[in-house]
C-alpha cells in the first residue's frame, strides 16, 4: 500500500501553509492566533482520515481476474491475450492491471486501466510475442486497487490459473449392424444406447503417411532474421502437417541430433495437429553434430509402413558419403524428400557488388560454398533423390507444393 498522489498533494498544501504561517510573524505580518491551532487541526483530521481509508482499502476485496490464452502462442508472431475482471462493487471503480509475462516473451499494451461498473464484467487485451521456444509459465497477475476515498493505492498480486483446453478424436461413422459384420465392428456403447446393433463402418485405407526426420543439431542454428534455421524449420513442418492432415493423410514427425529424440507415430485427423504442436513447442537446438546413418536406422526400426519421409536439415559439402548411405536405406521401404534450407545471407553476399579486397576474398569464399553444396544436390538427384533447397522462409510453401503436385501425380 502506497500514497496516492492525491494525499501527497493534500499534505503538501498543509506543509506550505504550516512553513508560510511560520515565516510571516518573522517578517513582521501579524496573524490571528487561531491559524496556527486550525493548521495543526486540519493535520490531524487528514491523518485519522487516511487511516480509516486505509482500513477501509485492507477490508475490501480485490476483483476475480481470468486470463485467456490462445490455444498456441507462434514463435514470433503477435498473439492476443484477454484479461477479464469479475466484482462485486457497487461503485464504479478503477484499477490498473499488470500482467506478469514471463522471460523470453515481448508485450505490448501493458499495464491498462480498466473502469469496472457495478453489475458488469470488464474485458481487455494485450499482446504477446515468445522470442524464444519453449515452456513458459503464467502465474501472477500484478492489480493496483485504489481506497475509497482515493488517499491510497494497494497492489496486490493475483494467481491466475490457465484453463486447458481437451483434446478430441474423431471416427468415420457409426451405422446399424447388417449381416457379415464382425463382433469387432459392433461399438457397444452406441449398442446400448440405442438398444440395436451398431457397427463401426471403416473405409479402404487411401491416405498416406508423412514423417518428418527433424535435424536439431548445431547446423540448425544458423539464424538470418528473428527466427533461426530450426524455427523457419519447424513452421515449415507444421504447415504442411495441417495441410496433409485435411488431404486426410497421416502425419508424424521423428527427431535427431537434439538433446532428447522424439517419435510420433504417424496418425491422420485434425487432432492430430494439436499433438504435434504440444510434442515440439518446447524442443530446441543442440550443439551435437548431425548423425544421418543413426537417424535412418531409428526411423527404420519404428516406421515399418512405406511412408514419404521428409528429411529437414541443412546439407552442407560434407554430407556426401553419410547422407547417401543414409538415404538409400530409406529409400528401399520410403519414399525420401530432402528440405534443406539455405542461408540468406549467402545470396546477399553473392548480389553485393565487389569493391574491396576483403569484399573479393567473401565473394569467391561464398561461391566456393554454393558450388561445393549444388554439387552435392547433383550427387543426391543423380541417385533419383529429390532435393528442395529454400531459404528458410520460403521453406513451407515450397514444401506445400512438391507435396500437392506429388498427391496430384499419385507419386506418394
Amino acid at each position: 500500500m502506497k500514497p496516492s498522489r492525491l494525499l501527497i498533494g493534500l499534505l503538501g498544501g498543509l506543509f506550505a501553509a504550516a512553513v508560510l504561517l511560520g515565516a510571516l510573524p518573522l517578517l513582521g505580518i501579524r496573524l490571528a492566533d487561531s491559524l496556527m491551532p486550525l493548521a495543526w487541526g486540519l493535520l490531524l483530521a487528514l491523518a485519522l482520515v487516511a487511516v480509516v481509508d486505509a482500513l477501509w482499502l485492507r477490508r475490501q476485496p480485490s476483483p476475480r481476474l481470468e486470463r485467456v490464452l490462445p490455444g498456441n502462442l507462434p514463435l514470433g508472431r503477435w498473439s492476443e491475450v484477454q484479461l477479464i475482471a469479475h466484482h462485486d462493487f457497487a461503485q464504479t471503480q478503477e484499477i490498473e492491471v499488470f500482467d506478469h509475462v514471463p522471460e523470453g516473451m515481448a508485450f505490448d499494451f501493458l499495464p491498462q486501466r480498466i473502469t469496472l461498473h457495478p453489475g458488469q464484467q470488464t474485458q481487455v487485451s494485450y499482446r504477446l510475442k515468445p522470442l524464444i521456444r519453449g515452456h513458459f509459465h503464467f502465474a501472477l497477475c500484478e492489480l493496483k486497487l485504489p481506497s475509497p476515498l482515493r488517499l491510497w493505492q494497494a497492489k496486490r498480486l493475483l494467481p491466475l490459473a490457465r484453463p486447458r483446453r481437451g483434446l478430441g478424436l474423431e471416427f468415420h461413422q457409426l451405422r446399424e449392424f447388417r449381416d457379415g459384420d464382425t463382433l469387432r465392428q459392433i461399438d457397444w456403447k452406441a449398442t446400448a444406447r440405442k438398444r440395436t446393433p451398431i457397427a463401426r463402418e471403416y473405409q479402404d485405407e487411401r491416405d498416406q503417411q508423412i514423417v518428418f526426420l527433424l535435424d536439431c543439431g548445431r547446423r540448425m542454428r544458423s539464424q538470418d532474421d528473428e527466427l533461426s534455421h530450426f524455427d523457419h524449420a519447424l513452421n515449415a513442418c507444421l504447415l504442411l502437417s495441417y495441410v496433409a492432415l485435411r488431404q486426410g493423410d497421416a502425419v508424424g514427425l521423428a527427431t535427431f541430433a537434439g538433446n532428447q529424440s522424439r517419435y510420433l507415430a504417424p496418425v491422420k485427423g485434425p487432432a492430430q495437429l494439436n499433438v504435434l504442436l504440444n510434442a515440439v513447442y518446447d524442443l530446441d537446438t543442440s550443439q551435437q553434430p548431425a548423425d544421418f546413418s543413426a537417424a535412418a536406422d531409428l526411423l527404420l526400426t519404428r516406421q515399418r509402413r512405406r511412408s514419404l519421409v521428409v528429411l529437414v536439415t541443412n546439407l552442407r559439402d560434407e554430407d556426401d558419403q553419410d547422407l547417401l548411405a543414409a538415404v538409400r536405406r530409406l529409400s528401399r521401404q520410403h519414399r525420401v524428400l530432402i528440405a534443406s534450407l539455405r542461408e540468406e545471407a549467402l545470396d546477399r553476399l553473392r548480389q553485393t557488388p565487389v569493391e574491396q579486397f576483403d569484399q573479393a576474398l567473401a565473394y569467391c569464399g561464398t561461391l566456393d560454398y554454393l558450388n561445393a553444396r549444388a554439387d552435392l544436390h547433383e550427387r543426391l538427384a543423380a541417385h533419383e533423390v529429390p532435393v528442395l533447397d529454400a531459404r528458410p522462409g520460403e521453406l513451407g510453401p515450397e514444401l506445400v507444393s512438391s507435396y500437392l503436385a506429388w498427391k496430384k501425380a499419385g507419386a506418394l
